[in-house]
């Protein structure tokens, strides 16, 4: 089974920290299960590999017109770890960025989400098991929902971690309505 490039994927981590303006934690990380509907899913180590020198946007509730950064102006950095994909995002001081900043602060956001497209011969089906070797990366959000991979944390400063698996299906379930433009 392999996606079409041009159908773009959502997914959802929890894994974020505010220092300043500053945003910064991983978007997904590697070997996390996520259960999502019908079959289970897993980020392999190098996923995230070539497309991390593209340009990627930053953006606030997968919503285009909330642009909060992005690689080209160097104002978003992602690099590949052993434990995933890393970012560091200078928030903006507009509309989007000083609500970022304050549901951070307070404690509200919800974590991390990636949209992405598999290119072919990037992933690898056995059973209903899905592994995901090759992806291209389209944008970061942050996200004010629930992830939809449980084994990442939340790491704000003032952020209580975990979630429960009906919030979790909910986001799936919010992210499949919506389409990517």
């Amino acid at each position: 089974m392999d996606a079409a490039p041009s159908t773009v994927e959502r997914r959802a981590f929890t894994e974020v920290r505010t220092s300043g303006r500053r945003l910064e934690g991983y978007a997904a990380t590697f070997g996390a299960e996520a259960q999502l509907g019908t079959f289970v899913e897993t980020i392999e180590p190098g996923a995230f590999r070539s497309a991390i020198t593209g340009d990627v946007l930053a953006l606030l509730d997968h919503d285009a017109g909330k642009v909060l950064g992005r690689t080209r102006s160097g104002t978003l950095r992602l690099s590949e770890d052993s434990r995933g994909l890393a970012f560091s995002l200078d928030i903006p001081d507009t509309a989007a960025g000083r609500d970022v900043l304050t549901l951070a602060d307070r404690g509200d956001l919800g974590g991390m989400s990636f949209g992405f497209n598999v290119p072919k011969g990037g992933e690898h089906w056995s059973g209903n098991r899905r592994s995901l070797r090759t992806i291209g990366l389209r944008e970061i959000s942050v996200v004010s929902a629930w992830p939809a991979y449980p084994d990442t944390e939340l790491a704000l400063r003032a952020i209580r971690s975990g979630n429960d698996a009906l919030r979790r299906l909910r986001i799936l379930t919010l992210a499949r309505a919506g389409q990517w433009a």
